[in-house]
């Protein structure tokens, strides 16, 4: 006999928090902006490309792809893997990794970008 039980799954209150202790909604926002970034860093990136030519682009791998692909399949290959990426991060529930990662790429990206084009 036992003193203890354990609570069934039926018994444990419940709980809208993740293993992390951020709520869902938490997660849900910042996979969104993550996709909304990346989306703006392609949408800013092509357009630099295009009217500066594929040098102006600052990572050698990206550049690379640029010339051997094309600017438009090299951007869309590199934004859907980062989107992919984000999605293996999100799941993972590590949310705070990816509003990092966002925030790098608003500090790396869409700011620079933003001024070198406006």
């Amino acid at each position: 006999m036992y003193l203890v039980s354990w609570p069934t799954s039926d018994e444990r209150e419940p709980t809208d928090h993740g293993p992390r202790g951020l709520s869902p909604r938490f997660g849900n926002v910042v996979i969104v902006l993550f996709f909304i970034v990346q989306a703006l860093d392609g949408i800013l990136t092509y357009i630099g490309v295009t009217t500066f030519g594929p040098s102006i682009e600052g990572n050698p791998i990206l550049a690379f792809l640029i010339h051997a692909i094309g600017d438009a399949p090299a951007l869309a290959g590199a934004k859907m893997t980062a989107a992919a990426f984000g999605i293996v991060l999100h799941l993972a529930s590590v949310h705070r990794i990816v509003l990092a990662l966002t925030a790098i790429y608003v500090g790396a990206a869409i700011i620079p970008w933003t001024q070198l084009l406006f």
